[in-house]
């Protein structure tokens, strides 16, 4: 059983990845601003505009990629798969339709996927990023996603 899993570190400096839909964009500007001491230990990715935006009006460097509708929130997935995003902070808009939202359904599931802390509101990143865990490394366990696709191999 316990070759199932794997245990994965999240180390103390994290990589965050920010993201926001356009209408909350100004909010996740706002919370990072306020949290600009602590995020400004960390590794900061984020979609496009957000990332854009975030570094000019907080002076906080962060990565830009695309943008979610390009395929920034993809680009961001694959980094989750390689183990290079640990910590999503996403200000979605719940009564927006996003264009592209099967894409944020793609990154909210590989995320869950990698287990993987993700706050969608400033609440819950309020919560995740006071926690004590932002100051140390933290081990998670994952599938072992190769020895399942062995196993899959061999029985088909």
């Amino acid at each position: 059983m316990a070759e199932d899993f794997l245990t994965l570190t999240i180390g103390k400096t994290k990589n965050i990845a920010l993201i926001a839909h356009d209408n909350m964009k100004h909010t996740l500007i706002e919370w990072c601003n306020e949290n600009k001491d602590i995020l400004k230990n960390h590794f900061l990715c984020g979609t496009g505009t957000t990332a854009k935006m975030i570094t000019e009006h907080t002076g906080l460097p962060v990565r830009g990629y695309n943008s979610g509708p390009l395929g920034g929130d993809q680009q961001i997935g694959a980094k989750i798969v390689e183990g290079r995003v640990d910590f999503i902070i996403f200000f979605s808009d719940p009564l927006t339709a996003q264009p592209h939202d099967p894409d944020v359904k793609a990154l909210l599931r590989i995320a869950q996927v990698y287990d993987i802390p993700i706050a969608n509101n400033k609440a819950t990143a309020d919560f995740l990023i006071t926690s004590k865990y932002m100051e140390m490394e933290y081990d998670h366990d994952v599938k072992n996603f190769k020895k399942n696709v062995e196993d899959r191999a061999k029985s088909l």
